[in-house]
């Protein structure tokens, strides 16, 4: 069995030396987990029994009959853990319990995949630590504490921007040193080989899932299907299932920051050009040098200068369409679902709603539109707070 390690010329492995043996015995285990049938029942008994899988597809009635379309909404908020992260982390820590490794690390962003990798690691008794930028750590407080009571040790990383990027590196520098026992649970569809791969295999249960459930309410496959994206697992999760339904038009909401036209800190897919970073071939936020610049997004799960390397083929490709979603229609999109449907989204994911409503005015209007609810908003309410009180203290 061959797993796909380019996507058109995007993706390969650019690692370390050291670390190659260690990639190809992950690219091995993960090809023979598979295969093998007691791994995938215990994959899927913990994503039913621990998890709460399968997610529910609800119906936004009052949003839909407002924008005159209809609006459903797969619900990986609801999961264990409250975002799609977990899919991931009981496939990946299970794998490495395959592979008889003992202490699990991860970087995280908005602090999601920690919390659902220390509470995985919990549950199978893995030794975890996570990196975290400063920054992170302070507007994601709530995950951190969660991180620390599931017995998680965290590290505050300081360097470069403070933030998902340089957590990445961190990590990577641990995992170059420890490599031997160490099993690296990294937490997007981006990475070197076979990282991508392995990830989109691990969150292709929520396209799976969200195709069998449209078909069984509207008894129509979805016009659209909608997620947000920032290195991009929730996003290829739920589109891996529609890539070969070419009635279904896909795309992508990536942050576009404060959204002035000259910010080179925001929307890869928008901005970016081709360069080798974190050991892929991709599209990365560069300075004219190709100097790797500082993301910026009210978001930290979306506040990565890069993008994993399938979602770069699939722009190249024209399969899948990105566009930019401002901090400001973020939260506005963030009020809206709360206050209309009764639902608090991540920031994360609030740009993908965002963008539905956008495109609801034409090319949606009247159409069945599914968007991937990635994740619970609960950690963002201290972001958008302060949010709200800036635009406060602008005004006075």
């Amino acid at each position: 069995m061959q797993l796909k390690t380019r996507y058109g010329s995007f993706g390969g492995c650019y690692a370390p030396e050291s670390l190659i043996p260690i990639l190809q015995e992950i690219e091995q285990g993960f090809i023979e987990a598979q295969q093998d049938e007691h791994f995938q029942a215990e994959f899927h008994r913990l994503l039913q029994d621990y998890a709460g899988r399968p997610t529910p597809v609800t119906h936004a009635k009052n949003l839909s009959s407002e924008y005159g379309f209809e609006l459903y909404l797969k619900r990986e908020d609801l999961l264990h853990g409250g975002a799609h992260k977990t899919n991931n982390t009981i496939g990946q820590l299970l794998l490495a319990r395959h592979l008889g490794k003992k202490r699990i690390i991860a970087e995280t962003g908005a602090g999601q995949h920690g919390v659902a990798t220390a509470m995985t690691g919990a549950m199978l008794g893995f030794d975890v630590e996570i990196y975290m930028g400063s920054v992170d750590v302070v507007r994601q407080k709530s995950n951190v504490e969660r991180m620390k009571l599931f017995g998680a040790k965290v590290h505050s990383v300081s360097s470069g921007s403070s933030t998902l990027k340089d957590a990445i590196n961190e990590a990577m520098r641990d995992w170059i040193a420890n490599a031997e026992n160490t099993y690296y649970c990294f937490g997007t569809a981006a990475g070197p080989h076979p990282f991508p791969a392995l990830v989109r295999y691990f969150q292709a249960i929520i396209g799976q899932e969200a195709k069998k459930q449209m078909l069984l309410q509207t008894q129509h496959l979805p016009d659209a299907v909608i997620a947000c994206v920032g290195g991009g697992s929730n996003a290829i999760g739920i589109f891996s299932a529609f890539l070969d339904e070419q009635s279904v038009k896909i795309y992508g909401a990536e942050a576009a920051g404060k959204g002035v036209e000259t910010d080179k800190h925001a929307a890869t897919l928008n901005k970016g050009q081709a360069g080798v970073f974190h050991g892929m071939h991709s599209l990365f936020l560069q300075d004219k040098d190709g100097q790797i610049t500082e993301p910026y997004s009210i978001s930290a799960g979306l506040d990565y200068p890069g993008i994993g390397p399938e979602h770069a083929f699939l722009q190249q490709t024209k399969r899948v369409q990105y566009h930019g979603i401002t901090d400001n229609k973020a939260i506005d999109a963030f009020e809206q679902l709360s206050k209309k449907e009764g639902i608090i989204p991540a920031l994360e994911s609030a740009h993908a709603v965002a963008l539905a409503l956008r495109l609801s005015q034409d090319v949606l209007s009247a159409k069945r539109v599914l968007v991937n609810l990635s994740g619970r908003g609960d950690k963002d309410l201290h972001s958008y707070f302060a949010y709200k009180k800036g635009l406060a203290n602008e005004s006075i």
